[in-house]
């Protein structure tokens, strides 16, 4: 089996790590703007479309157009699988472009894999949708498994609409603490050492606070519920 990755940003050099420590029998290559074919682990675009299982580990806002790009040069047995931290929009340009698919979002990235001490075990994989055959899906589902990755299936819709009430939430909170320069003191109580572990772990991710937050319909309104129960808040300290 062949995996061909997309991107080598901070979430596909993940992926490449995790792909090359339990996928021993798969291999690897990746397609990055940054660097040269090198006929080992860097090729160029086509070459990673040929894959068997090709990952575009791109940004939410490029995933569209790097899907159409791909198209002319994948197999006709070719899985891509999608990682975007946003779903509808990214299963509705799978299902335009006509490819076999699956489209995931793994509820973890370099950061909480490190926190969790490296290990995959217990950490969460959505699977929004797919055109996987049985055979295929139940040995993709197995395999997951096996890593004690937990799969939980939901709609695309309705994992945005979730997203947008948990990890949208979350970075709202953690990029607002880090605009407004809070940091770790020496008196910290647990609970804002739990905080802090929140907003260093999305420190990094302001681009895809933003893409989704453009991506995600239903971030918005999560936004005008925040905004009104801060101000109600407000207004009760100040009663």
């Amino acid at each position: 089996m062949t995996i061909g990755i997309i991107g080598y940003g901070n979430f596909g050099s993940f992926l490449h790590r995790l792909s090359t420590q339990h996928l021993s029998h798969a291999d690897v290559v990746v397609f990055s703007s940054r660097f040269k074919p090198d006929g080992k682990t860097f090729v160029t675009f086509e070459d990673a479309c040929k894959a068997d299982i090709v990952i575009p580990a791109v940004s939410i806002s490029k995933f569209a157009e790097t899907l159409e790009r791909m198209k002319p040069f994948l197999g006709g047995n070719t899985i891509v699988a999608d990682v975007c931290t946003v779903k509808v929009m990214p299963v509705e340009a799978l299902r335009r472009a006509g490819v076999r698919f699956i489209a995931t979002h793994p509820m973890f990235g370099p950061e909480s894999f490190e926190k969790h001490g490296e290990n995959l075990s217990g950490l969460r994989l959505v699977v929004c949708d797919h055109t996987l055959s049985a055979e295929p899906y139940a040995r993709f589902l197995e395999w997951t498994r096996t890593l004690g990755i937990v799969v939980i299936e939901c709609s695309a819709d309705q994992h945005d609409r979730d997203l947008a009430n948990t990890l949208f939430l979350t970075h709202l909170i953690s990029q607002s603490m880090i605009e407004g320069t809070f940091e770790r003191t020496a008196i910290d109580t647990p609970s804002f050492g739990f905080l802090m572990d929140a907003v260093e772990s999305v420190r990094r991710d302001k681009e895809l606070f933003k893409d989704v937050y453009r991506y995600n319909p239903y971030c918005k309104e999560a936004l005008e519920r925040f905004k009104t129960s801060l101000r109600e808040v407000e207004e009760s300290l100040n009663g």
